[in-house]
């Protein structure tokens, strides 16, 4: 049953999209006429028979179509089994039993196509994120075009409150912008734009907060954006055709259903068969015998079996799908409902992935204003990221105005940089870098030092005119939210939650105290990563691993279950992860890991009713107790149970 909606959808047409359901419910309609005349009234035989013919003729319209495409390459599935039920009950004369199976199994086909339907529409709503055209800005002039005209290096206008139509940069303006349809931040974001447009990086590498995706939500202003992917490659269109291809990943126990059907299903029909010449060995008429082994096929169709797993996953992963989180397929959905163990990758995962000046301790006869200046002043004219981000941070804190007091920089690799300042030699680097240039660092000072290194700080000296003045320190603080997400995970059972990091082990273990992670693990190259990754699978089987799916792809992969965060700007990340949370919000791991495990219990609970109802029906019916209405509704009523079951799942939310 899973695999025929792709089949399905192409005759379902005659009435629109539902004709399916509409001929299930005219199959109950005429199934109900022939009840009442055969009971109620004394109209001829016939016109009951003519109600129950057509009320076949709608119950078994679909079900005929595709069992007549699975016949001839020799496959016998349910809808075989159902057909050759519903002409046995005619052939015996139970033209009323026949209909009603007809009209519950449609019923059932149907609800089930709609229950895909529904997930799959929820799904390709990302598809028409997209605006169909965009204004674009050509020597002055706006013209609107087809978005699939885009060219990379185009430059379009948004208007305020409409939607993006391509991924790119913002050139001019700023705004903040709902993303919630790519990456499920429920708060807009801000958005500036970029005063460098020459020699850009790679889109991925752009700082976030000038980079904008096409299907997102402009906010109260009007900005320009340079075009930096077309249609096809940006991140929207990539999103729906992987969220296509999640379906024909199988999960395990979509796989062991298969399998089951496979030897089932000719079992099932090797002794239907062999039940109909039960008349030979006991004393009863070939039509009872008959009669019993239509009850029989009836009772032992595997319907709800067949669709318990794969609607379940569908509704798992297009609710994972609202909340801008994708996750590919139904292994990956099932793994992660049993993972007890989670490595973090830290840069960017667990911390903001950007160094905040944290210290700033001035020495003997300089005061904090002076120090700061000094330091800004120098950390100013260098290009490098760590110099850029301390002057930033001095600058808020101490609000400082730029003199050009510092000149003659040079930067020593490995060791920090000097220059002159006030017409004097200053030093801003690690001990090395002052032992070299002949200024003592006493003991006081190092265990200054000590004491930051301890505490994960990354230390730096400053020495002006021959003496050291003051030391400044920097670190890679933790996400705000990253302490309430890891007790979240706590208490939804996950045990172990460590950290791997290329940082030193101490930066590693300051930060996992702060947060509270179980262990980490410092200094490791990214193959340290793999090996790191190896001993954990074999200590605890299965492990998930969070990270930006850049640099720890290769730990990434052996994982039983990867996950990327900020996704959606990084091609890698969506490629090679299995789960992607589009946001780098890594307060969606709680959700994302709660409805695995939510999606894991409805999969056991549909198998357990589907296999309860039919090892409850087949020897009750093996031995005559019941006839084939109550067989009937039984069974297809654990089909319409085991899906409305599986669609709870569209309305998961993390308790």
């Amino acid at each position: 049953m899973a695999n025929k909606e792709q089949e399905a959808h192409s005759h379902h047409q005659i009435l629109g999209k539902k004709t399916e359901l509409y001929f299930a419910f005219l199959c109950g309609i005429f199934l109900s006429i022939g009840f009442l005349i055969e009971q109620l009234t004394g109209l001829a035989d016939w016109m009951s028979l003519l109600s129950y013919i057509i009320s076949y003729f709608f119950g078994g319209f679909f079900i005929s179509i595709e069992a007549s495409k699975k016949i001839p390459k020799g496959e016998f599935d349910i809808d075989f089994l159902m057909i050759a039920a519903a002409v046995g009950a005619a052939y015996i004369g139970s033209w009323a039993e026949g209909a009603l199976l007809l009209f519950l199994f449609s019923l059932g086909h149907a609800l089930e196509h709609y229950a895909m339907n529904k997930a799959k529409k929820s799904i390709e709503a990302l598809g028409h994120l997209s605006p169909k055209t965009a204004l674009v800005k050509k020597n002055g002039q706006l013209k609107e075009v087809a978005i699939e005209a885009l060219k990379i290096n185009d430059v379009i206008v948004v208007k305020p409150n409409t939607k993006i139509a391509a991924d790119g940069v913002i050139i001019n303006g700023s705004t903040s912008i709902n993303q919630a349809p790519i990456t499920g931040e429920s708060m807009p974001v801000d958005k500036t734009f970029i005063k460098n447009t020459t020699n850009l990086p790679k889109f991925k590498d752009i700082d976030k907060t000038h980079v904008v995706f096409a299907g997102t939500i402009n906010g109260d202003s009007s900005i320009e954006i340079l075009v930096l992917k077309l249609t096809k490659d940006s991140t929207v269109s990539r999103l729906v055709k992987m969220v296509s291809e999640v379906e024909a990943q199988k999960s395990p126990t979509q796989r062991l259903t298969k399998k089951f059907e496979k030897w089932y299903v000719p079992i099932v029909i090797i002794v239907v068969f062999l039940l109909c010449f039960a008349f030979l060995v006991i004393d009863e008429s070939f039509d009872t015998s008959l009669y019993r082994a239509i009850t029989v096929l009836v009772a032992a169709s595997p319907c709800a079996l067949a669709i318990s797993t794969p609607s379940a996953v569908l509704s798992g992963i297009a609710r994972a799908a609202q909340k801008g989180v994708l996750i590919k397929g139904g292994k990956a959905l099932e793994d992660l409902g049993e993972i007890t163990t989670i490595a973090f990758d830290k840069t960017g995962t667990l911390t903001e992935g950007k160094p905040k000046l944290t210290n700033l301790i001035p020495l003997k006869n300089i005061d904090e204003k002076t120090l700061a200046k000094l330091v800004f002043e120098i950390e100013s004219l260098s290009n490098h990221p760590l110099a850029k981000a301390i002057a930033n941070d001095l600058k808020l804190k101490y609000t400082i105005d730029f003199d050009n007091k510092a000149s003659n920089i040079n930067a020593i690799q490995g060791k920090g940089i000097q220059a002159n300042y006030e017409s004097k030699k200053a030093f801003i680097g690690n001990v090395k870098l002052m032992e070299d240039s002949d200024i003592k660092v006493n003991d006081s000072i190092h265990s200054k030092m000590d004491q930051l290194l301890q505490n994960g700080h990354t230390v730096m000296l400053v020495a002006f005119n021959n003496e050291i003045v003051g030391l400044i320190s920097v670190m890679d603080l933790p996400r705000k939210t990253a302490t309430s997400t890891l007790l979240r995970l706590k208490e939804i059972g996950i045990k172990h939650m460590i950290m791997l990091t290329g940082d030193h082990q101490n930066v590693g273990d300051a930060i996992a105290k702060q947060i509270g992670l179980t262990e980490a693990k410092g200094n490791l190259l990214p193959e340290d990563k793999v090996s790191a990754i190896k001993q954990l699978i074999k200590r605890d089987k299965k492990i998930a691993m969070v990270g930006d799916g850049v640099n720890d792809a290769p730990a990434m992969a052996l994982s039983t279950v990867s996950i990327a965060m900020g996704a959606a700007g990084s091609d890698v990340a969506l490629e090679t992860a299995d789960v992607a949370l589009m946001s780098d919000k890594i307060e969606n791991l709680p959700f994302v890991i709660g409805l695995s495990r939510a999606s894991k219990r409805i999969i056991k609970q549909n198998i357990f009713i589907s296999l309860g109802v039919v090892m409850l029906l087949v020897p009750v019916t093996i031995l005559g107790l019941t006839n084939i209405g109550l067989a009937v509704a039984f069974h297809e009523g654990s089909t319409i149970v085991v899906v409305l079951n599986a669609l709870r799942l569209l309305r998961y939310k993390v308790n």
